[in-house]
């Protein structure tokens, strides 16, 4: 009788300790959970942008991160740079749309080949390099991958990695 009490008892316990691990990792994947960012905020992190019907010269602003994103197809005539990002044979300066001085938005002047920021007179060439005024840095160069003709901004691909290790870019 003893022994069988014992074993009842031994039991109870391993059975009570198992109900309480099951809880246990229950409370930690749910802890876990909470912590991991909604898949709307990760949705966010990426944005696609289709290069294939990009016309030369003429500026696309996209939105990623809320941040303004420059994509330009540069013509045969504009000078090449490291910067430029190359998609087929074709060449586009891609950039985050904000003034590294103060982070105004510059405007891209289509006829002089430049960005202009109009709050302290900035001045970025076709590559997003500064030629003029404040702005102690280029414009900055967003991740980014390319998959065919799409550029999915966000996302470190080895074109981005190549920039990153030559210093091009921040």
């Amino acid at each position: 009788m003893a022994n069988e009490e014992k074993s009842r008892r031994d039991f109870m316990g391993m059975a009570l300790g198992a109900c309480a691990a099951v809880g246990g990792v229950g409370a930690l994947y749910a802890a876990k959970r909470s912590w991991d960012p909604l898949p709307s905020v990760k949705a966010a992190g990426f944005t696609t942008i289709d290069l294939a019907g990009a016309k030369e010269n003429q500026l696309t602003v996209e939105k990623w991160r809320g941040k303004p994103i420059f994509v330009l197809k540069k013509t045969a005539d504009m000078p090449q740079d490291d910067r430029d990002v190359i998609i087929g044979s074709d060449r586009f300066h891609v950039s985050i749309g904000l003034c590294t001085h103060l982070g105004c938005i510059p405007a891209y002047r289509k006829d002089k080949q430049d960005f202009l920021c109009a709050c302290h007179g900035g001045l970025f060439d076709i590559s997003g390099k500064e030629s003029f005024g404040p702005p102690p840095s280029p414009l900055e160069i967003p991740p980014f991958r390319i998959d065919g003709t799409k550029l999915v901004l966000g996302e470190a691909g080895p074109e981005y990695k190549k920039m990153l290790e030559a210093g091009i870019t921040v």
